[in-house]
């Protein structure tokens, strides 16, 4: 048991638990949530992240494609969606996505991950389209693409089931969904802050659906915002539950809420010790799905690296400049590393960098960088 100073009997009691590989109770998390003690917190984490992962810690090299910013809700939180004729908004053609794919030939990417807004007119065909054209240009990608709240409305317009859009997707060579749109789950957050976007229930059942079909999943968190603790154990909660049922969860990536443009700007951002405590107590609760990653666009390079030793074992990727969905929320303006950035991030932090594809399989033998 590893010695740590000065544990109430709780304390103590939740550590007994962690050691023993006990999944930890809703009340368990609410108290690692309401403690101060950090360096509890980051110790207990890290026993989860090294039973898991060892030293190793994840990225890979990746690019994203944002095919539109029109979008037919009004999130309080976004800063990214447009209304058409909006300034500042913009569509893609699929020619022009196709040249986006095409400035990727030849450079070892192996991911691309495709959201964007949901646009008012477009289908899973149109969708569908835009995956075949990047694959006849860059047939080894792995796509990642479409949150839930983007694949309600695909369908929906398509007049497909939710299983019929899936699949048509996939069929196009659709391999993995990302894990955005969620948000928070329960219902008084929800109301606030989304009301009229895909609904918690609809959120689960797509991934269910995507679980059944053999398409893997991340899933999402957004916090900092006006949810409360007992609001983030409730969302994690229910991912627990749906990785037990089906798992088809690869990772959990807390989104941390970022203020600048958006209909929520009078909030203010929360500290770099409750990034690093909600990294750690989602470590911690969240037994059953193998990965927690640190979106370092989001928070910035100082604090991902620091997230490695709260939980984290995986930074994302190179990203190449090809996102602007947190930029304009006011993160990371232009969000690009290099393997050899990244690489070197994780070990000067004391941890192993390991390259991975899009579903975590070694590309490369893991190295120290110095």
């Amino acid at each position: 048991m590893v010695k740590l100073p000065r544990l109430s009997p709780a304390e103590a009691a939740i550590q007994e638990k962690v050691e023993a590989g006990i999944p930890l109770t809703d009340d368990d998390a609410l108290a690692l949530y309401h403690s101060d003690n950090l360096a509890y917190l980051g110790t207990l984490a890290s026993i989860v992240r090294e039973r898991l992962h060892g030293k190793v810690a994840f990225y890979n090299r990746n690019f994203h494609i944002e095919p539109t910013n029109i979008c037919i809700y009004e999130c309080a939180f976004c800063s990214f969606a447009r209304k058409p004729g909006e300034e500042g908004g913009w569509e893609y053609t699929p020619e022009e996505i196709e040249n986006i794919a095409a400035k990727y030939v030849g450079t070892g990417v192996t991911e691309v991950h495709i959201v964007g807004g949901v646009h008012p007119k477009r289908g899973i065909e149109y969708y569908a389209d835009i995956i075949r054209r990047i694959k006849r240009i860059l047939p080894n990608i792995h796509v990642k693409a479409f949150t839930a709240v983007e694949l309600k409305v695909m369908c929906a317009r398509s007049r497909m089931s939710y299983k019929e859009g899936l699949l048509a997707l996939r069929e196009a060579g659709l391999d993995s969904l990302p894990g955005g749109g969620a948000e928070i789950f329960h219902p008084e957050i929800r109301r606030q802050i989304c009301a009229t976007k895909a609904s918690t229930e609809e959120w689960i059942e797509i991934h269910r659906t995507a679980h059944e079909l053999g398409i893997p999943s991340n899933a999402t968190m957004l916090y900092g915002h006006i949810e409360r603790y007992e609001h983030r154990v409730h969302h994690m909660r229910l991912l627990r539950e749906l990785q037990a049922e089906t798992g088809g969860f690869n990772c959990f990536i807390p989104l941390k809420y970022r203020r600048e443009n958006n209909a929520l700007s009078h909030l203010s951002e929360v500290s770099i010790i409750e990034d690093l405590k909600n990294y750690a107590v989602s470590r911690l609760y969240l037994n059953n799905i193998p990965h927690l990653k640190a979106y370092w666009p989001m928070i910035g390079r100082v604090t991902a690296q620091l997230s490695l030793s709260f939980g984290v074992d995986d930074l994302d990727g190179t990203i190449d400049d090809t996102t602007k969905i947190y930029s304009m929320a006011g993160a990371e303006e232009h969000p690009t590393m290099s393997t050899e950035e990244i690489a070197h991030l994780i070990s000067s932090a004391g941890y192993i960098p390991q390259e991975r594809d899009s579903i975590y399989r070694p590309i490369h033998p893991p190295s120290v960088v110095v």
